[in-house]
């Protein structure tokens, strides 16, 4: 399959499809990455929820499945919240009337959610094992690491929500940009502007950031299937960036509840939410959503707001009850298809080119 019409990010990365899996940190690992990866596409590790020892084997696994393929490990950017305890009181307070009804301990001090930021330790992880391509999301990491980063072989990327966005991301360092389009699932790459307000839709986003930057774009965002590859090439990308689709796959690590949601949401019931984890993030539409939010000024900053709702999760996520849990999805969700993540790359470039053809 080499008929793309723009082959700087299948050069660039050394793919033979334009077509890069989403990391989609708790939903994926070393299972989607090999399929996507034997498919000719990108295979990604989320990193930002994995140890460096965890990391080490889902790498392993990786290279031993798949020898000679790129990967790419995506790490968050974002700089820790300072403590604020006032916020933290006020939000557990809003969640105390759900404590009471699953029957959890108020009292009991709150559990702290994390997400790793890029940092020392995960720069000479990079540095020892000397992954294709790493990606970042969230903005870059600072100039030293990134330059450490890029003097150990890889090729960065980073998602840009905006025009603003790329350029920034262009002018400090990155060798390609994710256009990141309002219709994407799970968090925002956001990080010029905290306002939801400047959100642009994917086919309005990439033609622009395109036309601004001089590198290669990936399109992410509300692209499910061969008839979204083929626009976004046609929109100016190199290549999209695929995630919910993913999720319907058997590789996918979701859990029971998210898959129901997954397979029976309307495709209009998803929602920009911040209960989560403090940070805006698009998700299928559940109770807390629609009781306290889905954006509330209550919630900690990232990623902090999490810790309080972890309590309720222990209850009633073994239960099958996903009132308190994150299901990430995009607006694309209902072109999901149920087959291995192998199968369905293969297909979605296969008929891309069809249509290209024709």
């Amino acid at each position: 399959m080499s008929n793309w019409p723009d082959h700087r990010i299948v050069d660039l990365l050394g793919i033979q499809l334009p077509i890069l899996q989403a990391p989609m940190a708790g939903a994926t690992g070393s299972a989607m990455a090999i399929a996507v990866a034997r498919a000719g596409g990108l295979g990604a590790l989320p990193c930002a929820m994995l140890s460096g020892e965890q990391l080490r084997d889902e790498i392993a696994t990786f290279r031993s499945a798949c020898p000679g393929l790129p990967l790419n490990l995506n790490f968050f950017c974002h700089q820790p919240p300072s403590p604020d305890s006032d916020r933290d009181n006020r939000w557990k307070q809003a969640l105390k009337p759900y404590y009471a009804e699953v029957g959890t301990d108020f009292e009991a001090p709150t559990p702290v959610s994390n997400r790793a930021p890029f940092d020392e330790a995960s720069c000479q992880l990079v540095e020892q094992l000397r992954p294709e391509v790493v990606s970042f999301h969230f903005g870059l990491p600072e100039a030293a690491l990134l330059q450490r980063v890029k003097a150990a072989g890889a090729k960065v990327l980073s998602s840009a929500t905006t025009v603003e966005e790329a350029l920034w991301l262009q002018d400090h360092g990155c060798d390609a940009i994710i256009a990141m389009g309002y219709e994407a699932g799970g968090h925002r790459g956001m990080f010029l502007s905290e306002d939801i307000t400047s959100q642009i839709g994917t086919f309005a986003l990439v033609p622009q950031i395109a036309d601004a930057v001089r590198l290669p774009v990936i399109a992410a965002g509300g692209i499910a299937d061969h008839r979204g590859l083929v626009a976004a090439l046609a929109l100016g990308a190199s290549a999209v960036q695929i995630g919910t689709a993913y999720l319907f796959c058997p590789e996918a690590k979701v859990s029971a509840a998210h898959r129901r949601a997954l397979d029976s949401a309307a495709a209009s019931d998803t929602a920009l939410t911040n209960v989560f984890t403090g940070r805006p993030a698009r998700g299928i539409n559940n109770r807390i959503m629609r009781e306290l939010g889905p954006m509330s000024d209550l919630a900690p900053r990232f990623p902090l707001a999490g810790g309080a709702l972890m309590p309720l999760r222990a209850i009633t996520d073994p239960k099958g009850n996903s009132d308190f849990s994150n299901l990430w999805s995009g607006q694309a969700l209902r072109l999901g298809k149920a087959m291995p993540a192998e199968q369905l790359t293969r297909e979605i470039a296969a008929k891309a080119l069809a249509l290209i053809a024709h």
